[in-house]
């Protein structure tokens, strides 16, 4: 490897909304996002997958997701009320009551995987919405995808400590991480103290005490606010996406990377590395 630090900073959520798929684009042109993880069952996918495959440059992968959004397969659907996928928390009990059978889970993530590849978008690697890859037992369907489709990268979130912040997530996150295992390294995920409103000084906290050589993604989530396209209180209340965009497109950003020795760089790049 490259002496320096690399780091992938990698932008969630592409598709979720028009106006996010618009600024992680931005992003990117900006020269900071070097990769975005397509959510497949997004409302627009073909117009944002057209977008991406514009942009060869800028790394694909599959942002995997049982709590947002219409299912791609009609085992699933057929267990949902209103044909829609429900919160987290709803998606997560499902799995661990067995009313959600693992087989049908794995089909519909694998159904995700292959629209993203089936679009020209070449995926190289694999994380979820909300982190719910990281519950062992989704995390094993999730490995045992990406070997299935040839997929490297397979996103490992950890705890990110700083005080008492987020204490109950980052102990459910620290367990689970400690019950599963990785078929190869991995980066190690920064940003999730500070996910979903990264500012400048979230985010050179989240970029202190890199160790040299060493290897690391940055979880982000810019994007254009369109008042007339997100109306969801909560989402609102977690996502400040105009706010990381500007942080991540001020000239400032990459100064700061290039000062304390940190390669942007894309998955593809630490593949070849």
């Amino acid at each position: 490897m490259s002496a320096g630090i690399a780091l992938v900073v990698n932008a969630d959520d592409y598709g979720y909304f028009d106006c996010v798929s618009r600024g992680i684009l931005a992003a990117h042109a900006a020269g900071s996002v070097g990769a975005t993880g397509v959510m497949a069952n997004g409302p627009r996918f073909e117009t944002t997958a057209a977008r991406l495959r514009a942009t060869p440059a800028l790394d694909a992968g599959v942002h995997l997701t049982l709590s947002w959004g219409e299912p791609l397969t009609r085992a699933l659907a057929a267990r949902l009320a209103e044909g829609r996928l429900p919160g987290k928390f709803a998606a997560l009990t499902a799995i661990l009551t067995g009313r959600w059978p693992l087989a049908e889970v794995e089909a519909e993530w694998d159904a995700q995987i292959a629209r993203v590849a089936d679009a020209g978008l070449n995926p190289v690697f694999i994380n979820s919405h909300e982190h719910v890859h990281m519950l062992p037992a989704l995390y094993r369907v999730a490995a045992r995808l990406a070997r299935r489709h040839g997929i490297r990268w397979l996103r490992r979130t950890t705890p990110e400590w700083q005080g008492a912040q987020g204490l109950i997530r980052n102990l459910l996150l620290g367990a689970m991480a400690a019950a599963t295992r990785a078929d190869s390294p991995q980066p190690r995920l920064l940003g999730l103290a500070g996910s979903g409103r990264l500012g400048p000084a979230e985010l050179r906290r989240a970029l202190s005490g890199l160790a040299p050589g060493g290897r690391y993604e940055l979880m982000c989530h810019p994007g254009e606010f369109d008042a007339a396209e997100v109306r969801d209180g909560r989402l609102l209340a977690y996502h400040d996406w105009s706010r990381e965009l500007a942080a991540l497109t001020d000239p400032g950003f990459r100064d700061h990377c290039a000062q304390a020795g940190i390669r942007l760089v894309s998955f593809r790049a630490l593949a070849a590395e």
